[in-house]
């Protein structure tokens, strides 16, 4: 296939990227122009011009419990945008398979668990990503009215946690698992004798390697075809306390962790139910320990130089 990978400079679109391309697939999109997919004109031509023969869209303004409680309006207005835009205009390119990559924060805070597809719109949402979760679930609705109005093969998969090389480091806007390794390293280096996370260290979460997202993104384009979107996730779970001490086992971190609980802890767990996918013969390969010392030796190799905040 001829597959257009929007957002292709991130970790998700460049990790999904390599392993296209090592499947023998022609991947488009050029990592360098960074078009920016909430202009709906230049979506609409791009598509139009580079006529591919499906499209992913892993293009999404990200970040963690922080960014997301101070930009909700960004959260959700540009993620809109964005998977609109894309949407709209694969239709008008007529674009016969799309992949539409959401999250799991789109279940109810509160839901069973391990999470079924069907926990879907079941009950409120956690109130600190409430807006970026507002903005995927309308995404892969709108893919299901595309699907339901014209007869496209058209899919959405929603991602458990994901981390890996090209992940986001900002202290500011980052997600847990590359906060953390940003913020234990920097202890190391400053030879600080604590480091201060948010919450009481009890959610549990589950993390998958985009190196193993990738690999099921693909299986699903090419076996997957129903309206609802399907889990993706890695089956294991760790607490958030239980994963600062395997980083800072990784980074070399001989230093407290102290828990500020006068920040949230946003969702207490979530863990997915990839039964799914699992019936289409996929299965995570790699570790949350390897997971980490690759993730974290690719972070040196491109961060370290770049001044502490």
């Amino acid at each position: 296939m001829r597959i257009y990978v929007a957002g292709i400079s991130g970790m998700v679109g460049s990790a999904f990227a390599l392993e296209a391309e090592a499947q023998g697939h022609q991947v488009l999109g050029n990592p360098s122009r960074k078009l920016n997919f909430t202009d709906r004109k230049d979506t609409f031509i791009e598509l139009e011009e580079s006529k591919p023969d499906a499209l992913v869209i892993a293009a999404a303004k990200v970040g963690g419990i922080g960014a997301n409680s101070s930009m909700p309006v960004d959260f959700l207005s540009m993620n809109l945008q964005i998977q609109t835009n894309l949407l709209d205009a694969a239709h008008a390119a007529k674009i016969d398979r799309v992949l539409f990559l959401g999250s799991s924060c789109i279940y109810p805070k509160l839901a069973p668990q391990p999470i079924p597809e069907s926990a879907l719109l079941t009950g409120t949402l956690e109130p600190t990503n409430e807006p970026y979760a507002i903005s995927k679930i309308a995404g892969l609705k709108l893919v299901e009215a595309y699907r339901r109005q014209f007869g496209h093969r058209w899919i959405s998969a929603m991602p458990t946690n994901m981390y890996g090389p090209r992940d986001n480091f900002n202290l500011e806007s980052a997600h847990v698992l590359p906060a953390l390794i940003h913020r234990i390293h920097n202890a190391k280096t400053s030879g600080s004798n604590q480091v201060e996370i948010w919450g009481d260290g009890s959610p549990l979460r589950e993390f998958l390697h985009v190196t193993d997202f990738a690999r099921a993104c693909l299986i699903l384009m090419n076996q997957y075809d129903e309206s609802v979107a399907i889990n993706i996730g890695s089956g294991q779970e760790i607490s958030i306390e239980q994963l600062a001490n395997l980083i800072s086992k990784v980074v070399g971190y001989s230093g407290k962790i102290v828990f500020n609980e006068t920040r949230p802890n946003g969702t207490p767990r979530k863990l997915l139910d990839s039964s799914k996918i699992a019936q289409l013969g996929w299965t995570p390969r790699v570790t949350l320990e390897e997971g980490i010392v690759s993730t974290y030796a690719w972070f040196l190799t491109h961060h370290v130089k770049e001044p502490m905040p």
